[in-house]
């Protein structure tokens, strides 16, 4: 019996992993065999079949090839040699596989058959690709799921197993055994449907798996902030991929300030609604450009920066385009929390109107308290809906810090602040600009950075003629000190692991 093509349903993936997952069985007379396998379809395949159940147009689709009811005889004409071999004796994954006829995930496994020589069948699930570092990054998560695919045959061939067993106390010979042909795995599972089970498994394993892994393409070198994103984005699963044991999770950070906010109803009903300010062009417009200054110099140093307001909506939008001045390294952000946080944690905090900074915090932390609230009468739900930009100009903004800016602001600001009044460049042209200059200055930082840990002890002559040769002066160097916290971990490892290696 051959259980056609026209009985597999075929389900579309649309970003599936470009590979082949195939059942395959042992038989000790027969050897290896394929049973059958699923592939994704790529658009621009076309089918020659004549089948009309064979025949998809557009998006691409689970194949699934025929499937026999029973190993059959390898022919003459095929060599034994390519068929797939086995793990003898042993259950589990393992790899092997070259670069010129591909790279091969096996699972191996037995399931319970009381016809059977030694009561079982060996079986195992293939997947093949000609990349090898895909699969081998793909270990950690096509292991657990094959694995979940497996039980589930094991269970219910167990099952039949032991029905089987209980109506057969006393087994036939071995050679009785031996002599009948090998059991198909609906047979053993008697589940008709269990080729489909496989096939719709094996669909999901290969869309998941492609999902989970994507390319890049770069049009240069990566950016700091690149990286820095790509380090975030990095899973830890071992063996395959790189795992950083110290790297700040930001986002537990802002998770811990979340769960410490209260939900008492004695908030004003502004604190979920209000205006957004949308970029740092219109903060600045809003603030003025002395405030905006002031502000900006803060946060381009590292000083904390604190804004505290009934208005959620505001104080989030204005930690938001803050961001856009420093480094994505350098931003660790608790958005909206009903106590203080530490700078060491955050940057950036929002605060609620109720909180009180710590004694402690006012006269040793350096940070600057940026107070938002509306001119009166306070606005009604409706107002806070409709008149967005109204409610902009209404925003009034108080500053205050316990410790005094240096005279001079880095260069670094100065040209942020000619890019933002600058009328002729558009928004987009701004935002873009500050990611170059960002750049650019990071360059300088790492210099800087290699200067000072792969150098030994400097003087401070020493650090003064680098200041030279980069273009940096006395008043950028709260900042350059400040924006290395913004240097990925790849740029830190790789520097301290080769200045150890050199000395």
């Amino acid at each position: 019996m051959v259980i056609g093509v026209s009985e597999v349903v075929y389900l579309p993936i649309p970003k599936g992993m470009n590979a082949i997952i195939s059942l395959c069985h042992f038989c000790e007379v027969h050897g290896p065999q394929v049973l059958f396998c699923t592939q994704p379809r790529h658009p621009l395949e076309r089918t020659t079949s004549t089948d009309s159940d064979d025949t998809v147009t557009g998006g691409r689709f689970g194949r699934s090839s025929s499937i026999t009811n029973e190993p059959t005889t390898p022919t003459s004409a095929t060599p034994k040699n390519d068929f797939c071999g086995v793990c003898p004796g042993k259950d589990g994954p393992i790899f092997f596989g070259n670069d010129q006829q591909g790279h091969v995930l096996s699972y191996t496994f037995h399931i319970n058959d009381s016809q059977a020589r030694g009561f079982s069948q060996r079986y195992s699930i293939l997947v093949v690709m000609m990349d090898k570092i895909y699969l081998l990054n793909s270990w950690p998560f096509l292991v657990p799921h094959l694995k979940t695919v497996i039980e589930h045959i094991t269970k219910k061939t167990h099952v039949v197993y032991e029905r089987e067993k209980a109506k057969m106390p006393h087994p036939p010979p071995q050679a009785s055994r031996w002599s009948k042909p090998a059991r198909s795995l609906m047979d053993l599972t008697e589940d008709r449907n269990i080729f489909k089970t496989l096939h719709l498994s094996f669909v999901w394993i290969l869309k998941a798996c492609g999902n989970r892994i994507t390319e890049t393409l770069l049009e240069g070198p990566p950016t700091e902030d690149s990286i820095i994103d790509m380090e975030k984005q990095e899973e830890t699963e071992e063996g395959f991929c790189l795992i950083f044991s110290k790297k700040v999770n930001v986002e537990e950070v802002e998770e811990s300030a979340a769960n410490k906010e209260d939900t008492s109803e004695n908030l004003d009903v502004e604190e979920g609604e209000g205006p957004i300010i949308s970029n740092i062009r219109q903060l600045m417009k809003i603030l003025d450009e002395d405030k905006f200054h002031v502000l900006a110099h803060h946060v381009v140093i590292g000083n904390q920066i604190i804004v505290r307001s009934c208005l959620k909506s505001v104080v989030k939008s204005v930690l938001s385009v803050l961001k856009s001045l420093l480094p994505k390294g350098c931003c660790r952000v608790i958005p909206y929390s009903h106590v203080y946080e530490e700078s060491w944690k955050c940057n950036f905090l929002g605060l609620a109107p109720e909180v009180d900074l710590p004694m402690h915090i006012m006269s040793d932390e350096t940070f600057v308290l940026v107070e938002v609230s509306l001119d009166e009468p306070k606005p009604t739900d409706t107002q806070l809906e409709e008149d967005t930009d109204k409610l902009l100009k209404r925003l009034l903004f108080n500053l205050a810090s316990p410790r005094k800016l240096p005279d001079k602001a880095p260069s670094a600001l100065s040209k942020m602040e000619l890019a933002l009044q600058n009328q002729d460049l558009t928004d987009t042209v701004v935002e873009h600009y500050l990611i170059c200059l960002k750049e650019e200055w990071m360059n300088k930082v790492k210099v800087r950075f290699k200067f000072t840990k792969a150098g030994g002890n400097r003087s401070e002559e020493d650090t003064n003629k680098l200041l030279q040769v980069i273009g940096a002066k006395e008043e950028d160097t709260p900042l350059l000190k400040f924006w290395m916290q913004g240097l990925s971990l790849q740029y830190r490892n790789h520097i301290l692991t080769t200045s150890k290696s050199a000395r």
